[in-house]
């Protein structure tokens, strides 16, 4: 007889938790008057834009450019926005300390500041969308107002919008550069909120991947939360209750009425 290793026994069971769950949550539609996006990794392809604008900024500026560099940049970038969510550094340092250490890490000889503008201007361009973001979200601008809420930058954001399809069913845009702090903070919150029309907050539903800044930063400020899991991770067991939790946007269409 064969038996399952305890991990795939826990994984299974956590997949069955999840459809019992969504399945009764399914039966009790909600309508939400705002749905509130993160965007990048949730409405935007942000792996495959940071892959893109970081291989070309390399060539830009004629700088030797290995695969590798990928997860580097990637490990550095992570730490430094994570340090951004707890008010450790400004989006100005972020911009240019990110490069400086890439740089160093690489032994490589460049101009950080010049490396972060051309880098800014190639992520700005980058309008991928997830996999099925566009037709979510044409659906359900139908029945509810649908705000982007992002810890990312300013010029990448609102470029970034503008080329991209789902534009029209945007009405809000709240970018934590421009407000003065960052998800999960309360005042982010209390910024956006503003920006919606002071809303309730039962009213409000936040969809995004990040555990920190989206899930912990909604649950935190009294909203529904929906979490965006495409690469089906454990839940961390301190985490407080998250409503909904999806493998794929489409998902949001048999949650949501």
């Amino acid at each position: 007889m064969v038996v399952d290793d305890p991990a795939s026994v826990i994984c299974k069971f956590d997949i069955y938790v999840r459809k019992q769950y969504n399945h009764l949550e399914q039966s009790m539609k909600k309508h939400y008057p705002w749905l509130c996006f993160d965007a990048d990794g949730t409405l935007f392809d942000y792996n495959r834009a940071e892959a893109t604008a970081l291989k070309k900024t390399f060539q830009s500026l004629s700088l030797p450019y290995e695969s590798g560099y990928l997860d580097i940049y990637r490990r550095i970038n992570q730490g430094l926005w994570q340090a951004l969510e707890k008010s450790e550094i400004t989006p100005a340092a972020l911009r240019f300390r990110r490069f400086e250490m890439l740089l160093a890490s690489l032994q490589l000889h460049g101009a950080a500041d010049r490396m972060s503008s051309v880098y800014v201007e190639q992520l700005a361009i980058c309008a991928e969308l997830t996999e099925g973001a566009y037709e979510v979200l044409q659906a359900l601008h139908k029945t509810s107002r649908i705000a982007i809420v992002t810890n990312g930058l300013q010029s990448v954001q609102r470029s970034r919008l503008a080329r991209s399809r789902i534009r029209n069913f945007i009405a809000e845009l709240v970018i934590s550069e421009e407000v003065g702090a960052a998800k999960p903070q309360a005042a982010f919150f209390d910024a956006a909120f503003a920006r919606l029309g002071n809303p309730s907050r039962s009213d409000v539903l936040i969809i995004g991947d990040s555990l920190s800044s989206d899930m912990q930063g909604g649950a935190a400020y009294g909203l529904d939360t929906c979490w965006y899991n495409p690469a089906a991770e454990h839940r961390p067991v301190d985490l407080p209750r998250i409503t909904y939790e999806i493998r794929h946007l489409r998902e949001l269409l048999d949650l949501l009425d």
